[in-house]
């Protein structure tokens, strides 16, 4: 199908490929974030209900080793602190790539519909017919 279009249109068809590539990246990443920041928030509130004189453990790669609950509670606050920034950045990074997909796609049903030189095309040229000057 594609070997009838013109360059252009072949162009924003990879363009767009790419966009949804990057798109289901990042939704992947939030979604992953998202998972973490409700797995530190759920400890949070765990940490709420325990005893500050408990003995807790901090896995550190494979051995568990003692800590504070002061320590504990500041590393999860700071940790869900990130993540919560991570995920806002990558909902916007989300937004913007939807954006640009909806912009190309527009562009390209301008494109092969015969719209002619609309606002990206530099040079106007193309089998846009008589209309190209001459």
């Amino acid at each position: 199908m594609q070997g009838n279009l013109p360059p252009e249109a072949q162009e924003k068809i990879e363009e767009l490929q790419d966009l949804q590539d990057s798109a289901q990246q990042v939704a992947a990443q939030k979604q992953q974030a998202e998972s973490q920041l409700t797995d530190s928030q759920t400890a949070l509130d765990e940490l709420d209900e325990i005893d500050t004189e408990t003995t807790m453990y901090r896995e550190v790669g494979e051995l568990l080793i003692e800590t504070e609950y002061d320590e504990a509670q500041d590393d999860l606050e700071d940790k869900v602190s990130s993540l919560e920034v991570r995920v806002e950045t990558l909902e916007k990074q989300e937004s913007r790539v939807q954006e640009q997909f909806e912009e190309l796609q527009s562009e390209l049903q301008e494109m092969l519909s015969g719209g002619g030189g609309g606002a990206g095309g530099p040079g106007g040229m193309g089998p846009g017919g008589p209309s190209a000057g001459g």
